[in-house]
């Protein structure tokens, strides 16, 4: 039986349209219709953390390792959600759209949002 953890072996080779940085609308879940910047993307698990989006809170106990402590209390975080849940906010029409990819006038591959025809990067 696999872990749930485990890394899928093709990790490397996935390609996504949703980068670090990026403004995002959540269109699944809890939060939809909520917007963030993604913090980070787990290529990995195929999921992304985006800011304000999926707080979670965790109780923690106090530690000690070495000479510094951490503190009792509740840690508030975002968690990851699936990449398939948020979509790119077209910076044009300020509404969520999928994206394409387009040769510009040097040669370079950039993203090009569907919705208005803007580009992204």
């Amino acid at each position: 039986m696999e872990k749930k953890t485990d890394v899928k072996k093709d990790y490397h080779k996935r390609k996504y349209r949703i980068k670090k940085d990026d403004l995002v609308q959540v269109i699944a879940g809890n939060d939809k219709g909520a917007r963030g910047r993604v913090i980070r993307v787990m290529y990995q698990e195929d999921r992304v953390v985006v800011e304000g989006v999926n707080i979670r809170k965790r109780h923690q106990k106090a530690r000690q390792s070495g000479r510094s402590t951490t503190q009792a209390g509740i840690v508030q975080f975002e968690a990851p959600i699936h990449i398939s849940n948020v979509m790119l906010v077209d910076p044009k029409a300020d509404a969520p759209t999928r994206i394409r990819y387009e040769r510009d006038a040097e040669g370079r591959k950039v993203r090009v949002a569907k919705k208005s025809g803007e580009a992204i990067d």
